[in-house]
């Protein structure tokens, strides 16, 4: 677990500029949802527009909408394929984002079939911290 500014973030993942995070599991199938720097700095999560299973969606594209106390906001795909699962128990408690954003929170899992091609575009390792530092700065500076 990497610790930046009081945000955590699981070596293991993978982020997309747009706060989605990606765990590849075992099976090659990958595992999405909102990092912990969203739900602290978006607030408690009130509602949640899900993806819906067995569409196609390219990296980079909005395919569900998140709202909180204080905006509403694009669910972006961290990958491009097949939804495969959504979590529906969201549907019915929304807060799972921020009470366990990389276990019960999660969002979609995806079926890639681009999978290297397309990590290359997401933050992970030594790419991450300069991204969320300047994240964390960006936002400090909005809250002036």
């Amino acid at each position: 677990m990497v610790t930046i500014k009081g945000y955590e973030f699981p070596d293991e993942l993978y982020y997309h500029r747009d706060h989605a995070w990606a765990k590849i599991q075992s099976d090659g199938k990958v595992r999405v949802g909102m990092n912990d720097f969203y739900q602290k700095t978006a607030g408690d999560t009130t509602y949640i527009d899900l993806p819906f299973e067995d569409d196609e969606v390219a990296q980079d594209e909005t395919c569900g909408k998140i709202q909180s106390a204080k905006w509403i906001g694009k669910f972006v795909s961290p990958l491009s394929d097949e939804i495969i699962e959504v979590n529906e128990e969201l549907e019915d408690d929304c807060t799972r984002i921020n009470k366990s954003p990389y276990d019960k929170g999660w969002i979609m899992l995806m079926a890639p079939t681009n999978l290297d091609d397309e990590l290359k575009h997401l933050y992970h390792g030594a790419t991450l911290e300069p991204f969320i530092t300047k994240e964390i700065e960006d936002a400090d500076k909005k809250k002036q």
